[in-house]
């Protein structure tokens, strides 16, 4: 299990982020994100597993086509449950749009690698321009299915609307409000960093969509990918993060 790169990355992220919490350990993710999302780092390090090597078998089951319209691999766990993750971003497919509003259960920081996202930032306001159903989001016991319970109505407030480009990034408390985007013609690629600390149980999704009150209170199934498809998949990403990789070192100054 193992290898060079992966222990690498596991290194940086334990090392960097042990010990740390509040505003510290958002500001840290960033950076540590930033670091393994430059092309020297990433290309590497995924080209390392799909060969096989770190933990395909424990990572296959944690990585599916998300709900919320991308496909989620996990590249490595480190430490206190950190997960270090690649979001794929697929343009025109059926599941690809905007996101649902919603927050996540501890610390992130995400680096664009190819393309672009665009991202909206919200806040709940009683005099907000947006109603929204909200639901109460948990995992089910054998973390198969996600459990969507509504808890309500709330009005939101639009407070930022950045767009981020390859080479950029951001991090997030685990109470930001916030919905995401490709916002580029072809695929994106995002690193994303998932950490351990003062995880919540539960997060908040908002959804505009008043007449899916009723068909979204339910459980919504994951489908983790297979060991051999999880390989295939990151084969791809490392030709995508490649080439991105390549086409950023072009670029004049």
């Amino acid at each position: 299990m193992g290898g060079r790169h992966v222990l690498r990355a596991r290194q940086l992220i334990e090392g960097t982020l042990t010990g740390l919490d509040g505003g510290d350990l958002v500001r840290a993710a960033r950076t540590v994100v930033a670091e393994l999302g430059s092309a020297e780092r990433l290309v590497p390090l995924v080209t390392e597993l799909a060969s096989g090597r770190g933990d395909p078998s424990g990572c296959a089951p944690l990585s599916y086509r998300h709900v919320l319209g991308f496909d989620k691999l996990l590249l490595v766990g480190a430490g206190a449950h950190h997960r270090l993750r690649a979001h794929v971003w697929h343009p025109g497919t059926v599941r690809a749009g905007h996101e649902d509003i919603h927050n996540h259960r501890s610390p992130l920081a995400s680096y664009v690698v190819r393309g672009r996202l665009g991202m909206e930032l919200y806040e709940t306001a009683g005099d907000g321009a947006l109603t929204a159903a909200r639901y109460r989001e948990s995992l089910s016991a054998d973390v198969n299915d996600w459990l969507l319970e509504p808890a309500g109505s709330a009005r939101l407030r639009l407070t930022q609307t950045a767009e981020y480009a390859a080479g950029s990034g951001y991090a997030l408390s685990p109470y930001a409000l916030h919905r995401a985007w490709c916002a580029a013609p072809g695929t994106t690629v995002t690193l994303f960093l998932e950490t351990g600390v003062g995880r919540r149980r539960y997060t908040d999704v908002f959804t505009g969509a008043a007449a899916g009150r009723a068909e979204r209170a339910q459980a919504y199934a994951k489908e983790p990918l297979g060991v051999a498809e999880y390989l295939e998949e990151l084969r791809r990403l490392a030709e995508l993060v490649g080439e991105g990789g390549r086409l950023e070192r072009a670029r004049p100054a």
